[in-house]
């Protein structure tokens, strides 16, 4: 379980790794479409693919060893288990927010987001 702040320190804390993971992304995309589409990049081959997918999920699995739930790495969407006036909330990040500043119960999902 995490506290508000405990979530706002870790995602201070690994923002180096979670930028990593936008770039690896980013990467094995680009790296994906240039060889589907003509078989050349500047990137690489078959081999940095599947070296740039085991690098992509090694920052994953740090984050999962923290206890953070990813939800989804494109956006990256970052959940801390919490609770909040009694109740069972996940602290959520979404790529591009500068901090973590919503929340949403368990049971609701993304959908169900509010402003702490």
């Amino acid at each position: 379980m995490f506290t508000l702040a405990q979530a706002r320190h870790l995602v201070a804390t690994l923002q180096p790794r979670i930028d990593e993971l936008i770039r690896l992304r980013a990467d094995l995309a680009e790296l994906r479409a240039d060889l589907a589409d003509g078989g050349l990049s500047p990137l690489g081959g078959l081999a940095e693919v599947k070296g740039l997918e085991a690098r992509l999920h090694g920052v994953v699995d740090e984050l999962h060893e923290h206890d953070i739930q990813v939800k989804g790495i494109a956006p990256v969407l970052l959940d801390f288990p919490g609770e909040r006036g009694g109740r069972p909330v996940l602290w959520c990040w979404l790529e591009g927010d500068s901090d973590v500043r919503w929340y949403h119960r368990v049971e609701c999902g993304f959908a169900g987001r509010r402003r702490v």
